[in-house]
């Protein structure tokens, strides 16, 4: 079997959240564990950090995995989806796990895939532990998939849970309100596991403390610590100063962060404080903390989060998809400057178009598009629904049309975003 095969085999038979969606998905950790115990529990072996939360958990996980790194551990970072390459799901020390690693697991296991039929989501899980047992990582950052409670990561047993936020998504699985979002994602905390909320939000901060106390689990919401105050956004790409101000000792930290988004502050906080509890266990000196996240681009392959592409005319991507990451993003683009903006948007066809198209402005001009996969919203669905909210422009079949409009309709005064979905997004890249 050569590797293309083989990423065709898990593709293609596997039920597959991002490419079909709802069908992919299982409300039992049943396959979870049933390939736990025929792996022999590989995730007993290193230490674990898992990580939630409706947005941020990505760019958190990275960034705690490069600080890991720069403090000198063997540092497997398990994060999803990928943009480019399956392999991006599952690295070590920054480095993609190999094409033969992936061919050899599931040719080595090609029978138990076929009588247990796993997700794959639950197969990369699965493939991930064992790759980090087999290269003897002494740590490994773990993001959540989707929610939490049921996700297939959560049979591990870490020495911190964070959870970043809670907003309105995959509202389909877990639940309609963010109380009830909130406990899907408090399904991470473990007993005696210190946790830490990136975010105290009034509709959910009571899930979490009553969690916590129940499972006897020391709490902390990073933003009542500490504090980040951001500098300018570079004018193109490169390094954005900050400070982070430690309310309970009174002390501050100046450092730089490659990732130019203003929503990167929250994530900062948070990472901060995960690392002051994480010193309990690790070291992790005040400079290892800022190299890891001056260099966790270099560190662990980190893009798609306000990534500047090009400078002649301004290009810009974001994977933020959800109503709360548009905001963001939608915010920050506002208070870019440009001649004109020119936005070049797909979606998955699930998504709440009624939630998040009024988040856009009125005064770009637009490129619907639709990703190669098969949840891939109409690009004629989209525009019509699009014109509905006011936001005018022509539909593409294919990405990299749009895209190439796009770039013809610009001049190098002007801008252009790229977002909607995570596929998009990757196809651009």
């Amino acid at each position: 079997m050569k590797y293309a095969e083989a990423i065709e085999f898990l593709y293609s038979s596997l039920p597959a959240y991002h490419r079909i969606g709802k069908a992919a998905y299982r409300n039992n950790l049943d396959n979870t564990l049933a390939l736990d115990d025929y792996f022999g529990h590989p995730h007993r072996q290193y230490k674990t950090i898992h990580i939630a939360g409706t947005n941020g958990k990505g760019s958190v996980s990275h960034m705690l995995a490069s600080v890991l790194m720069e403090a000198g551990y063997s540092t497997g970072l398990y994060t999803s989806p990928h943009l480019k390459d399956f392999r991006e799901r599952i690295m070590v020390n920054g480095v993609m796990i190999s094409k033969p690693a992936v061919t050899g697991f599931v040719q080595k296991h090609r029978q138990l895939i076929d009588d247990l039929k796993p997700s794959f989501f639950e197969m990369t899980v699965a493939m991930a532990f064992d790759y980090f047992a087999r290269v003897k990582t002494d740590v490994a950052v773990i993001e959540t998939g989707m929610g939490g409670r049921l996700d297939s990561t959560n049979i591990i047993n870490p020495v911190l849970s964070v959870i970043t936020n809670t907003g309105y998504d995959h509202m389909e699985f877990l639940g309609s309100t963010l109380p009830e979002i909130a406990s899907e994602k408090a399904g991470i905390i473990k007993p005696g596991v210190p946790v830490v909320i990136g975010e105290t939000q009034p509709e959910t901060e009571g899930v979490f403390l009553s969690r916590a106390a129940d499972s006897s689990s020391e709490i902390v919401f990073a933003d009542s610590r500490f504090r980040c105050t951001p500098g300018p956004p570079p004018a193109y790409s490169g390094q954005r100063k900050f400070i982070v101000n430690d309310l309970t000792e009174g002390s501050f930290y100046e450092g730089s962060i490659p990732l130019g988004g203003d929503y990167q502050k929250k994530n900062l906080q948070t990472l901060f404080q995960a690392v002051n509890i994480l010193r309990r266990e690790f070291k992790i000196s005040d400079q290892a903390l800022l190299r890891g996240i001056a260099r966790v681009v270099e560190n662990t392959r980190l893009r798609g989060r306000w990534q500047i592409i090009s400078r002649d005319p301004l290009v810009i991507c974001d994977t933020g998809h959800n109503p709360e990451g548009i905001k963001y993003v939608m915010d920050q683009l506002a208070r870019t400057e440009a001649t004109a903006k020119h936005i070049i948007i797909g979606f998955v066809n699930d998504k709440d178009l009624d939630a998040v198209l009024p988040l856009f402005p009125r005064d770009a001009h637009y490129y619907f598009t639709r990703a190669s996969v098969e949840r891939a919203m109409d690009e004629k669905v989209l525009m019509k629904k699009a014109m509905e909210h006011g936001l005018k422009g022509q539909s593409y079949p294919a990405v990299a049309e749009a895209f190439e409009v796009a770039r013809a309709d610009a001049s190098s005064s002007d801008l252009i975003f790229v977002g909607g979905s995570t596929f998009v997004v990757a196809e651009v890249l």
